[in-house]
């Protein structure tokens, strides 16, 4: 039995880690793909390390792994926890003013520095499960980094519950925080074979009880299309403008179907996420999303058959076709490992959470972890509307997470 009188520390970590600037950035080359987020890295490896984590370290790309040795007489397969240290691109991470709204008795949240910021309760339905928890939210000018510093500090809090807590039996425990997961590259430098473990869990979903075991698979396409560009007073006949070209390709596209904002469940979709040019090239970026891997290729068909039949109809322009992999979905690995997401669920069943088995419409780094052969599941780490000043959390959530960690810890052991 979980320890009532534990005195929890994943708050107080957590409304530290906030503090700190952990932006990445899309448009960056470099890896990580901004140097501030290593001060928070080497921050935790140093934390861990004052933990009693003896090898705790941040490499040079500014991955901090540490190990929790076994403390079992049996031999237990080493499993590990994961979260990111990074922070959304799209809102600005820097001066976070934490506020905690104790004992909230439901309704809308409104924000204090900015009232225009609203957590309203018809776009929250999971506020109706928080009555009377204590509610972390920013002051409404910067989102809060809960997604995924919440999900750091309760990884340390169940590492020194555990150390604390010699009593509660369990395998070696790997620990991993990684840079740039937002920027879709916090697995580019990922080491699994040092990182030692046989299968892990991301701790960065949402509700209380999600075991997140299928994400979308994805594809990212680029076009670019080339024109003629000339002086525009002397044009006619002879300019090729590459913007009116690839704006009556986009204007091809199906406006029922196959767009985020028209689909929903198991529906996939083609994504324009960019529009950059001038009269001589125009790039268009598409993200492609399905459940199912081969519909990407009929999706990219479906463009490529659009964009060509444009160009056609403009002679002279021309045009550049790549798609790009980016990952797939992990239910293609993990249902070859069931035990993974099982041990999830046994472990929520223990504090009668009822585990939500819900495909996600996204990825997480665990999806392309599986498929660089770490079974690796997502777990709620309570983080709610994420990538916005909107962004909360509960306290109760947070606390209830680090028990959960513990308990899958547990269950390993006890099936060895």
């Amino acid at each position: 039995m979980f320890d009532e009188n534990y005195k929890f520390t994943c708050v107080e970590r957590f409304l530290k880690y906030v503090k700190y600037d952990t932006q990445s950035d899309e448009e960056s080359t470099s890896f990580p793909s901004t140097e501030k987020q290593k001060v928070l890295l080497k921050d935790l490896a140093d934390e861990l390390k004052k933990l009693g984590l003896k090898d705790a370290h941040m490499d040079e790309w500014g991955y901090v792994m540490a190990t929790l040795p076994s403390n079992s007489s049996k031999n237990v397969p080493a499993v590990g926890f994961i979260a990111h240290a990074d922070t959304s691109p799209a809102v600005t991470g820097a001066g976070v003013n934490p506020v905690i709204h104790k004992n909230y008795k439901g309704g809308d949240i409104t924000l204090p520095k900015d009232s225009s910021q609203v957590i309203k309760l018809s776009d929250n339905p999971d506020l109706n499960n928080m009555i009377g928890h204590d509610i972390i939210t920013t002051d409404g000018t910067t989102l809060l980094g809960a997604d995924n510093k919440c999900g750091v500090a309760e990884i340390v809090d169940a590492v020194n519950y555990l150390l604390t807590h010699p009593e509660v039996k369990h395998g070696p425990i790997k620990i991993c925080f990684t840079p740039d997961e937002e920027v879709g590259r916090g697995t580019e430098k990922f080491d699994v074979k040092k990182f030692g473990a046989v299968a892990a869990y991301t701790v960065d979903g949402q509700s209380r009880g999600e075991v997140e075991t299928e994400t979308f698979s994805a594809d990212a396409v680029e076009i670019k299309i080339h024109g003629r560009n000339i002086h525009p007073g002397y044009a006619k006949n002879k300019m090729i403008n590459s913007v009116r070209v690839a704006s009556a390709f986009i204007e091809s596209l199906p406006k029922d179907k196959l767009s985020p904002e028209t689909t929903e469940g198991r529906e996939g979709y083609v994504h324009c996420t960019n529009f950059n040019g001038n009269e001589e090239l125009t790039t268009v970026k598409f993200i492609i999303r399905d459940f199912e891997t081969p519909k990407l290729k009929e999706y990219e068909e479906l463009l490529k058959q659009l964009a060509e039949k444009t160009v056609a109809k403009h002679p002279g322009a021309k045009l550049e076709f790549k798609v790009i992999e980016q990952y797939r979905n992990m239910k293609e690995v993990l249902d070859k490992h069931p035990e993974v997401g099982e041990n999830a669920v046994e472990a929520m069943k223990r504090y009668n959470i009822k585990p939500i088995l819900s495909p996600i419409r996204g990825g997480t780094d665990g999806s392309k972890l599986c498929f660089m052969g770490l079974p690796t599941p997502n777990i709620f780490a309570g983080e709610h509307s994420f990538h916005s000043k909107l962004e909360w959390v509960s306290i109760q959530d947070m606390e209830l997470v680090v028990k959960i960690i513990i308990e899958i810890a547990k269950v390993w052991e006890e099936k060895a």
